[in-house]
């Protein structure tokens, strides 16, 4: 009797690594998938938080594909692991601070270590030659093989016609003439693929899933890192960076102020962690402060609060601060004029 094979596919939530699964199981191989969580991936954070992305789907892609290709995922936490990939990325960064190629390497390692554990055969993801400037050419592609220690126990079903054949494709679990020849950034042929396969609903094909790729948040991230001076965060710390407007008008200090109520609700959570401010004369945001307030940072605080308060016209508003202690002090101030928070303060 012929043995089934099993492989592991890595599932970002996205259309190309629900095809290479979809593909392969369409040979007979027994399929679970693999999702690491890195504290980074971009949906079901802001999504879920604000009120303006309500018609978007609250939900995880990764469990989404697991779901519609009846496979099993296994999601795994790899937030504390993953530091040194973001921190000191062997092969640098790309346009932003997204580590593309050192993160594909370390993945795939991750992986082979899951697979070699469990029995599977080999592991399939869902690249394409061409499709990513940095992690996903013809030479950087072998670099991942290489320092992943995957040898050639990776396939890649959507383009492994344009590379060597791999160990499945030798050893007869899979036929490579039903894999495919994919190339370029276009998604049309993936997008014809999915219609074949009678998938419809899927995330936006050419999509990111990663806050890194973003040049906003890498912003934020890189003020983290100098103001603290060292290259370092915890989980907390990256969450924060997802929500609000993020203001530093002194180097000491920044403030994260929430745009509406949804991530003022998410901002309640820490604010026993910060120093706090909040207008009691008028509606207006929650702000956490991060840093260090010197006695004359408080009413420059209290007065960029004011600025995006319901008083924001008035010419004076009440602010309340509340220092880690739980002690309350109240501040009359003039809101600052938009002309008054500098654009440069933006992060």
């Amino acid at each position: 009797m012929t043995q089934q094979r099993k492989a592991l596919a890595l599932i970002s939530g996205g259309l190309d690594s629900m095809l290479a699964a979809r593909v392969v199981m369409e040979q007979g191989i027994h399929v679970e998938g693999v999702n690491f969580y890195t504290g980074f991936c971009v949906e079901g954070h802001t999504h879920a938080i604000r009120k303006r992305d309500r018609d978007k789907p609250k939900r995880n892609n990764a469990l989404w594909v697991a779901e519609q290709l009846g496979i099993k995922l296994h999601i795994i936490d790899v937030t504390e692991p993953y530091k040194r990939v973001v921190i000191n990325p062997k092969h640098g960064y790309g346009a932003n601070l997204n580590p593309c190629l050192d993160c594909k390497c370390f993945m795939v390692g991750r992986a082979v270590e899951w697979i070699e554990a469990h029995g599977f055969d080999f592991i399939v993801t869902g690249e394409v030659i061409g499709q990513r400037p940095m992690s996903q050419r013809r030479d950087t592609m072998q670099v991942v093989v290489r320092e992943s220690g995957v040898g050639d126990r990776l396939l890649r079903p959507l383009c492994a016609k344009n590379l060597p054949p791999t160990l499945p494709e030798r050893e007869g679990w899979v036929d490579r003439e039903r894999l495919y020849d994919f190339s370029g950034r276009s998604r049309k042929p993936q997008m014809a693929l999915a219609e074949r396969f009678g998938l419809s609903d899927y995330a936006q094909p050419a999509g990111g899933c990663c806050f890194l790729t973003d040049e906003a948040y890498s912003r934020r991230l890189a003020d983290l890192w100098e103001a603290r001076g060292e290259r370092e965060y915890e989980l907390d710390d990256i969450m924060l960076l997802k929500v609000g407007r993020h203001l530093r008008p002194r180097p000491h200090f920044k403030l994260i102020i929430g745009r509406e109520e949804g991530e003022n609700n998410f901002l309640e959570g820490y604010r026993r962690r910060f120093v706090h401010l909040r207008t009691v004369s008028h509606p207006g945001p929650l702000t956490l402060i991060d840093g260090e307030l010197g006695p004359q940072d408080r009413e420059l605080a209290a007065r960029i609060v004011a600025r995006f308060s319901g008083g924001r016209e008035a010419a004076e508003v009440e602010v309340q601060l509340v220092d880690r202690e739980g002690t309350e002090q109240r501040l009359r101030v003039a809101p600052m004029s938009v002309d008054e928070v500098k654009r440069e303060w933006y992060l």
